[in-house]
This record gives structure tokens, C-alpha cells and sequence, in this order.
């Protein structure tokens, strides 16, 4: 992606998934840098539950960092990093039912 316009508004709507298949959500907008002309972040919308129950309030949506994409194409790939959101919540279930 060099960056024009064009270009980037085709980013909007897509679908936005983790590199292990996972939906995260849907891109809303896109946060720039003007001074750089680079993308910054991701604000996604349409999120995946599972992923956000009790972390973002239904109807809001998520702002990811642009470092964490891998691959654009008919969707956008980024790092598992966001899958690890679930952990924190299941461990606490786990460590309650033992």
C-alpha cells in the first residue's frame, strides 16, 4: 500500500482477523499520522463478542495499532496479540472452579 487515498479508503469495511482465523471485527475508520502521511491504527467496529464481552460496551468499537497488521488483502490480518484478551478472564474462572 503506498498510501493514496484511494487506496486507503478501500480499507474501510473490511473484515479484520487474527493470523489464526479468528474474527475480531470490521474497520470503521482509519487513524493517520498526517505530519508522517502514514496509518497509525484501526478503529474497528462490529467486534467479535467473544473477544470483548465485558470489555467494551455493546454498540462501541476498538482502536487497534497499525503495527500489529501482517497482511492486507480481502481481509486484514493481525497478530494473535488481541486473542490474548480471553486469558485473563479464563484464567480467573479456572482459579475459581479449583
Amino acid at each position: 500500500m503506498d498510501g493514496t487515498p484511494e487506496e486507503l479508503t478501500t480499507l474501510v469495511g473490511r473484515e479484520v482477523y487474527s493470523n489464526n482465523g479468528v474474527f475480531v471485527g470490521e474497520v470503521d475508520d482509519i487513524r493517520l499520522d498526517l505530519d508522517r502521511q502514514s496509518v497509525t491504527g484501526l478503529a474497528l467496529g462490529r467486534l467479535n463478542d467473544e473477544l470483548f464481552r465485558n470489555r467494551i460496551e455493546p454498540g462501541k468499537g476498538v482502536l487497534i495499532p497499525y503495527r500489529w497488521v501482517r497482511a492486507v488483502g480481502d481481509v486484514i490480518l493481525i497478530n494473535d496479540v488481541i486473542e490474548r484478551l480471553k486469558q485473563p478472564d479464563e484464567e480467573e474462572e479456572s482459579s475459581l472452579v479449583a
